[in-house]
């Protein structure tokens, strides 16, 4: 019966350091505009593949 004096004070613990976080991620703005990141991967990306100069360098000295 007398673990139930540590465990009660330990869930209380886990549930304000819950709310905390959850508080800190509302405040930075961690839930705003959910829809973009989710449609995101439907558009391709225009970024061109860089070229690889070791390889030119070494094709002109064979």
């Amino acid at each position: 019966m007398s673990i139930i004096y540590v465990l009660i004070p330990i869930a209380m613990l886990f549930v304000l350091i819950a709310v905390g976080i959850f508080f800190w991620a509302v405040k930075s703005e961690q839930f705003d505009d959910l829809d973009r990141q989710s449609v995101s991967i439907l558009f391709d990306d225009d970024i061109k593949p860089k070229s690889n100069n070791s390889d030119q360098e070494g094709a002109k000295k064979s």
